[in-house]
């Protein structure tokens, strides 16, 4: 009886391949930097020339970076064929806001449901981390880190979902997300009733996360989703009483 002689897979192959696994899981983000290769080698328990070869690899398909004298890095812009576009579809059309509010009550539906499903300990001490966060900027009147902590806590209860699509879905609409958010801080924030009626949908949000209630959590994302579009629509039509305002003044002073 004739055996075919069974092909060892290269160990650069093997690497690139653990590598592209922990991008996709979401372990590596865009933007981080990877440890030496003494270090990897170490981690892999294999040698630098195996290390070296997978992360040429890596980088010839563009999910690496190197930078002279500043290590390897995952490639920032992943996925960013998703962003400029909508950026520039925004900047040009404010009302698509709320197509964007639309979209969010699906995708982020989805997430927070299959997060109360699947979320591990690990995930949900992430998630309340981040709500702390958003919290201390809030408390603190810093509103860019505060917007930026945002978007880290619905990201987070991406990764909670454990589904590896939706999450680099939710990350290639981060910077749209970013100035979505922003939008809408600036916006509505300056009430005190409404921003703290939003920091309680957050932690209602985590808490059915949290309970294990996939119904209940998707509930949550809907029901801020909705407030916060019932708020710019009333600011939006106050704006329009005070616009109307101005102009009768300006023609009968």
């Amino acid at each position: 009886m004739n055996y075919r002689s069974v092909k060892q897979p290269k160990l650069s192959d093997v690497i690139m391949q653990r590598i592209e696994e922990m991008i996709m899981e979401g372990a590596l983000r865009p933007g981080q930097r990877l440890p030496p290769e003494r270090e990897l080698a170490q981690e892999f328990d294999v040698s630098r020339p195996s290390i070296r070869e997978a992360l040429q690899k890596l980088a010839a398909k563009g999910l690496l970076v190197s930078r002279q004298g500043g290590g390897t890095f995952v490639a920032e812009n992943l996925g960013d064929g998703l962003v400029d576009p909508l950026l520039d579809l925004f900047r040009s059309h404010p009302e698509a806001q709320y197509d964007l509010l639309e979209f969010r009550h699906a995708l982020e539906g989805v997430s927070a449901y299959y997060a109360a499903l699947r979320s591990t300990v690990a995930d949900r001490e992430v998630i309340a981390a981040r709500l702390d966060d958003l919290q201390r900027y809030h408390d603190r009147k810093e509103f860019d880190k505060e917007v930026a902590a945002d978007v880290e806590f619905h990201l987070a209860i991406a990764a909670a979902a454990h589904n590896v699509v939706l999450l680099h879905m939710m990350r290639a609409l981060f910077q749209l997300l970013h100035q979505h958010i922003g939008d809408n801080l600036s916006s509505i924030y300056p009430k005190a009733e409404i921003r703290q009626r939003i920091h309680e949908q957050h932690r209602l949000l985590m808490e059915a996360i949290c309970a294990g209630e996939p119904e209940h959590a998707r509930k949550a994302a809907h029901d801020h989703l909705v407030y916060v579009e019932e708020a710019l629509l009333e600011q939006g039509r106050e704006n329009s009483r005070l616009q109307r305002a101005l102009r009768r003044v300006e023609l009968n002073p």
